[in-house]
């Protein structure tokens, strides 16, 4: 999922994510249409999904969910981030600095 701007959630699939925003933004050629001019734009939520066909699925069963129900899906997924972090001891979020 990309997060628009304005706050808007896009859901789409690739087999590179990182690509996929960066064509979104306009940085490469090929990003959808409905995201033009909508930056700047972030990566919400990815999910790896073990095929096409399976990711193909899950992409329209989240196009069908409200706002706010993919907005629990992120607080929930940050939560579930955080508590794997306290329990490792480690963050798996780059603080920048050269000893990352």
């Amino acid at each position: 999922m990309v997060r628009t701007a304005t706050g808007a959630l896009y859901t789409g699939i690739s087999t590179d994510p990182v690509r996929r925003l960066r064509q979104h933004s306009g940085e490469l050629k090929g990003g959808a249409k409905a995201l033009k001019g909508k930056g700047p734009l972030r990566l919400a939520f990815t999910y790896a999904m073990p095929c096409r066909s399976s990711a193909s699925k899950l992409e329209y069963q989240l196009k069908q969910w409200t706002k706010k129900d993919k907005e629990l899906l992120l607080r929930q997924e940050t939560q579930q981030l955080n508590l794997l972090e306290q329990l490792s001891g480690e963050s798996r979020i780059g603080t920048g600095s050269a000893s990352d």
